[in-house]
């Protein structure tokens, strides 16, 4: 939660609060003294009647405690970004882990094909040669087509 919504939400816990103490104060009056402290402790003294080191020290209470409440939930949302912190790179372990793994048997996969082309060219040297005169021949015939049509 943005700083902002904290203290909107917070204002919104006090303002309630205040709302409860003294049933004759409305939004709109609270409203003009959202962040205002000193006007609004006059504000209510003028409206109430009440003393003002009374209003002070109720404000005092229930500014505390929505305090409080924003310092808990600032404490669970660092709670959930840990965890979602420690999932990513777990999860970000297993992929990478993953890929080093297929990335090992394509490897091998390529290798093996390597030595089996080596293999078959030791053992049938002619038959490779004339396989590869006969690729050559077929990839220049079928370049010497594409490159007449343009």
């Amino acid at each position: 939660m943005s700083n902002a919504q904290t203290i909107k939400g917070d204002w919104n816990q006090v303002k309630g609060k205040l709302q409860e103490m003294w049933g004759q104060l409305t939004d709109d009056e609270l409203d003009k003294f959202e962040g205002q402290r000193d006007q609004m402790i006059g504000m209510i003294q003028e409206k109430t009647g009440a003393a003002k080191e009374e209003i002070n020290k109720y404000v005092e209470s229930i500014s505390d405690s929505a305090a409080a409440y924003t310092q808990q939930a600032m404490e669970t949302a660092r709670e959930y970004r840990d965890a979602a912190t420690e999932y990513a790179q777990a999860t970000s372990a297993q992929v990478r882990e993953s890929a080093e793994k297929v990335a090992g048997q394509i490897s091998d996969q390529a290798q093996a094909g390597y030595e089996e082309a080596q293999r078959v060219v030791r053992e049938r040297p002619a038959q490779s040669l004339a396989v590869s005169f006969g690729v050559g021949v077929l990839i220049g015939v079928v370049g010497g087509l594409v490159l007449r049509s343009r």
